[in-house]
């Protein structure tokens, strides 16, 4: 089945872009979430003008992202967790995390655009990737610490000595 996409929808397709899809895949998920319309020839035509209105729109949404990505770029999230040995966390901060705390300092980011391939497990500084737009990144810092102040981790090393 041929379908007009009306949204973006991931690993198929943009808006506006003419796509073959399994009949079921169609019929049971695009059409029923409104994500596609049906490729009929009255449809094409109307797809002429949502190509435009989502070329305007893309181009809006892309200067909202960029706006955004400049106050991300800024942004430190420091995590404090139980350090086992080697600096291995217990447990990890994850995508999930990362988008609550952004939230907590008043960003509203969808946790799937946090572009973390895996969880953080370790005691370190990252720069996490924020797919904002389809063409706009930005990068968050990522502090993870240990919940032992310095001061006491460097006593249990001198007294280990």
């Amino acid at each position: 089945m041929e379908v007009i996409l009306k949204e973006d929808v991931l690993k198929l397709g943009h808006r506006g872009d003419v796509v073959k899809v399994a009949d079921g895949y169609g019929r049971n998920y695009l059409l029923p979430e409104k994500l596609a319309i049906e490729a009929t020839e009255a449809n094409k035509a109307v797809i002429e003008q949502m190509k435009a209105s989502a070329v305007r729109k893309s181009a809006k949404e892309k200067v909202d992202a960029e706006a955004l990505a400049q106050q991300l770029n800024e942004v430190e999230l420091v995590f404090e967790r139980k350090v086992g040995e080697h600096d291995h966390l217990f447990g990890s901060v994850t995508s999930g995390d990362i988008a609550h705390e952004l939230e907590a300092k008043g960003y509203t980011i969808d946790r799937r655009k946090i572009a973390l391939d895996d969880p953080l497990k370790t005691i370190g500084e990252y720069y996490v990737p924020v797919k904002l737009h389809r063409e706009v990144t930005s990068h968050v810092k990522v502090v993870v610490k240990g919940d032992q102040p310095e001061a006491e981790a460097i006593t249990t090393a001198v007294a280990t000595e």
